[in-house]
This record gives structure tokens, sequence and C-alpha cells, in this order.
């Protein structure tokens, strides 16, 4: 493993005022668009097809062969919807990259309009991020009095912040001004999307990544990764590491060597728990460093790929505590429209927070362990899914810190205090080192 990464979508991002159309085009910003201009729409659709390129929303799904289930045309409008409402606990990949080079977004944009058919396409943005949204708007503006977007109309749409409107249907029924609840489907969007019309909905990182495909070609792309997950991602390290941040790698590289990137976990800790792509996927332990980070390696594993945000926990965290913080989120973040969802959570947090004071007993774990498995599959939309995660994945590893809180208070097991004094009084600058399993 090398300690050197070639950068492709983070390529620009230290250069000076990385997010200007100047900068991008200086770099080689919108060759992809006029290349793409000269072909066929169906060829554009074969060409990332071709490249294997995977959602990196967190699903994974072939982005190629969404595009190709779009009805022929009918003479109506169809549309291309970005969904840019980063939600997910932990993930802070899509920000960073529109912050720093919005334009590498919009010439996907512009691509994938171009491959579908669409004139009218919409980036959906998590309100708060303010700053992000005016450098969007202000990359828009500058494509288009620049005359590279042609008829092209793209509309940033700035969201209220809701985590439920990350879900594809959820965040189309705000997009149209209704309350951000999931959809049932059929029909899928591609078919009956916004405005009832055909609609594409990808992630950021996923239309990010079209302009490189096509300067580089399909093999290029499918020659980075795994043979089912191709390409390059941006994998978020956060938590007990010395150097958190972004870094991207060609899927399938492991937690180990991502450790020996950013530094290695905090001096004298070791790591006790992580999750491979935010708080909606199964934890993991030290006995998985050496998993590959790819969609199939990961799901072997036992945990989902998800938006490779991972969360590094070492020994001074409890995993009740943790749980219990994320369980708050999805409880709160629970859009009320099915029962398993609304109630569920509810209940879990009830549970959670007695184990977390140390006031639980051994029927509360059993019957924690009863209403996850109860919404799990049950709920409308992957969220309900999602909030089972941490509970059910926290019972098959650490068991016994939930059994701790039938008797003692999880700030006893584990006091804050400690380990925030270790954090600050950890050496940054330390050389890494290796992280043994």
């Amino acid at each position: 493993m090398t300690d050197v990464l070639t950068p492709v979508l983070s390529d620009i991002w230290d250069a000076e005022a990385s997010w200007t159309l100047q900068t991008y085009r200086e770099h080689g910003g919108y060759r992809a668009l006029a290349i793409a201009n000269d072909m066929a729409p169906g060829d554009i659709v074969n060409l990332v097809k071709g490249s294997n390129l995977r959602g990196r929303g967190g699903a994974g799904f072939p982005t190629g062969l969404k595009w190709s289930f779009l009805p022929p045309p009918d003479g109506g409008p169809r549309y291309l919807v970005v969904n840019a409402d980063e939600s997910e606990p932990g993930t802070c990949k899509d920000i960073p990259l529109m912050m720093a080079n919005p334009h590498v977004l919009v010439e996907g944009v512009a691509i994938t309009s171009r491959a579908i058919g669409c004139d009218h396409a919409f980036i959906y943005l998590r309100g708060e991020v303010v700053q992000v949204y005016r450098r969007l708007l202000a990359a828009v503006r500058e494509a288009s009095d620049a005359g590279l977007l042609g008829d092209l109309r793209v509309t940033v749409h700035a969201g209220a912040g809701a985590y439920i409107c990350g879900e594809e249907t959820a965040l189309l029924d705000s997009l149209e001004g209704r309350r951000g609840q999931p959809r049932l489907k059929p029909p899928f969007p591609a078919v009956a999307g916004l405005y009832a019309r055909p609609t594409v909905v990808n992630n950021v990182e996923s239309i990010a990544s079209v302009p490189g495909i096509v300067l580089g070609g399909a093999e290029w792309f499918s020659g980075l990764g795994t043979a089912k997950s191709s390409g390059h991602g941006i994998f978020s390290l956060s938590g007990h590491v010395e150097r958190p941040g972004q870094y991207e790698a060609p899927m399938g590289i492991t937690l180990r060597e991502l450790l020996e990137l950013a530094g290695g976990i905090r001096r004298g800790h070791r790591l006790k728990f992580w999750t491979p792509g935010g708080s909606s996927t199964p934890i993991l332990t030290q006995e998985h460093l050496d998993v590959p980070l790819d969609f199939d390696s990961v799901a072997a594993a036992g945990s989902m790929l998800g938006t490779r945000a991972l969360q590094i926990f070492d020994e001074t965290v409890s995993v009740v505590r943790a749980v219990t913080r994320w369980i708050d989120f999805y409880k709160h973040e629970s859009c009320g429209k099915c029962t398993p969802c609304r109630e569920g959570t509810y209940w879990m947090q009830q549970l959670m927070h007695r184990l977390e004071a140390g006031q639980g007993t051994p029927e509360d774990i059993q019957t924690l362990d009863d209403v996850a498995n109860n919404i799990f599959g049950r709920s409308f939309c992957a969220l309900g899914d999602a909030a089972t995660t941490p509970v059910t994945s926290g019972l098959q590893h650490f068991r016994d810190e939930f059994e701790a809180g039938c008797h003692t208070p999880a700030w006893e097991l584990f006091p804050p205090e400690a380990s925030a004094l270790e954090s600050v009084t950890s050496n940054p600058a330390r050389t890494p080192k290796e992280v043994t399993a």
C-alpha cells in the first residue's frame, strides 16, 4: 500500500479558487462535455454501462443500467434529479466535493442530461449548507453564461433539512412542494418520478464521476477497484483517527490501508468498532480490518458499504452510548408514515436510554432485539431498516455491554471525561503506525 493516491474527483481541491470556472477549465474542465456533445445519447449510456459505475449514494445500483430503465421518448419532459441531501450520520463526501469543485458536478449533470434526453435538471441540496448552495448557484450561472449548457436548464433547490428526503421518492415529493415522505413503489421514478414524468435520481458523486469516464473511457474506470465494484470513491474517515478527512481511493481498499494514510488510531489506543458506511450500516470490529471496501466484500462480512462513511471508535467509547445516540437520530427523523418505523424507533429509544442509564433488565434486551427484528423488512422505506442495524449489530458483537446496562450506567463504565482528556493529549503529528488485528 502506497501513501500516495492519484486523485480524480479531488484533483483540484487544493488549487487556488478551485470552485471557479476559470480554474476548472485550466485543469481540463468541460472537455468531457465537448466529447459527449458529439456522441449519440445511447452511446453515452453504453459507455457508463461499460464502466460498471455503481451508484455512490449507498445502494450501489449500476448507474448506466438505471439510465436505461427510462421508457422511450414520448414527446413529454423527462428529468434528472441529483440527490445532494447528504444526511447520513458520518457522511461528509458530497458537501466537500460541491464546495471545492462544483463544476465537475455541473459538467456531469450536462453529460447525463444529454444521455437521457433531459432539458431540465435539478440538484436537491440540504438548505443548511448555505455556502455550498451559493457556490452551486454561481457554478451553474458561470457555465450557463459561458454557453456550456446550451438549452439545458439546471435548478439548484435548497431543501428544508430532513433525513427522509435522502430517500429518492421522498426527495421528489419535497421537490414538488409536498411533505417529504416516501412513495409506494412501483411505479418507480424511471417511469413516474418528478411531476409523474420519467426521472433519473442519482447521487452527487455518481454524476460527478461521469466526466472522468467520458475522458478516460470505460476500460480505464473499470480497471480501477474490483471486478464488481469498479472505479474510485471518496472515503470519509471520522472519529478516533489522527488525520480525519476525505480520502479518495480505488474501491476495494481496506480499512487497514486507509488508517495507514490517516495516521492510524490516536496514540495509545486501539480500534474497537467502526461503521463502513455511516450509522445505517451494521457495526464491524477489529477483525474486519482487512475486508476490501467494495459492495460485495462488505456485504459478505455482514455489513453494507453504504456511503463509505467510516466512523472509527476506540476502546474508550461505549457501544451502548453510541447506539443510543444513533437511535435518537432515527427516532427524530422518522417521517411517521408507517407504523413499524414510527412506533418501533420510539420504543427502541426508550429501551436504549434505560440501558445507557444502567436501569435496564434482561427482558429489555430481549424486547429491544424483538422490536428491531419486527421493524426490519416491514417499514415503508429503508429508514426503518437503517434504524435497526446499530441495535442488531451492537448486540451481535458487544452483547456484554448491553447486559452491563442492567446494572451500571455507560458513563461509569466509559467515562467521557477520560476520553476527552486523552483526545486532547494525543499527538496529531505522530508518525503512522501499523494497526494490528
